[in-house]
């Protein structure tokens, strides 16, 4: 079933309406829907590497209008919302959560682990779902989605329009838990070497 749909989505990046998907996917994956929009972002980018800077801001924004949909459900539909993180198996942490956020160090941490799911291939969904059920701070949450995404898919849309066919063959030849490893070393490099520059 998850290769079924990772092979439609691979499919809809070469649509003419792929701008218009993406966005669909980008928002929806924020909150439930379980394949993420770099999937669509490589070969979107191949096909077309003068608007890789549009593909990674049309991700970024509706990923974060996305996100504010996840901390709605988590804020007004609690069990919809349970029902999303204990499919991710975080339940007793969550609730763990809701129950101790009075301590700073745990706010802290859970400002931390947001940050990351946001950069990183981590479930998404369930931190802006958890934000809703904690009732975080919302503008401080929309920004952390904002930045966190907005740097996941700028280092995917650029390396796709730097090393092209690369990532397509990769997509094709392995499943999706190899992809990641990829795109979690790639990220990696591209940060050391940001910050070597730098």
């Amino acid at each position: 079933m998850f290769d079924n749909l990772l092979n439609k989505t691979l499919k809809l990046a070469s649509h003419k309406s792929a701008k218009k998907i993406l966005a669909v996917i980008s928002f929806a994956e924020s909150s439930f829907f379980p394949i993420p929009p770099d999937i669509m972002i490589i070969p979107m980018v191949i096909a077309k590497k003068t608007e890789y800077l549009i593909i990674f801001l049309i991700a970024t924004i509706f990923s974060a209008l996305g996100g504010l949909l996840g901390y709605f459900i988590g804020s007004m539909f609690i069990d919809i919302a349970m029902l999303v993180v204990e499919f991710y198996g975080h339940e007793d942490k969550v609730i763990a959560l809701k129950n101790d956020l009075t301590n700073n160090t745990n706010y802290y941490i859970f400002l931390g682990a947001l940050f990351l799911a946001g950069f990183t291939p981590l479930p998404f969904k369930v931190f802006t779902i958890t934000s809703g059920i904690i009732s975080f701070n919302i503008f401080l949450f929309f920004l952390i989605c904002l930045i966190s995404r907005g740097l996941r898919f700028f280092v995917v849309s650029y390396l796709a329009y730097k090393f092209g066919n690369v990532f397509t063959n990769f997509i094709k030849n392995n499943n999706y838990l190899l992809l990641i490893v990829f795109l979690i070393i790639f990220i990696i490099i591209a940060l050391i070497l940001f910050y070597i520059v730098k």
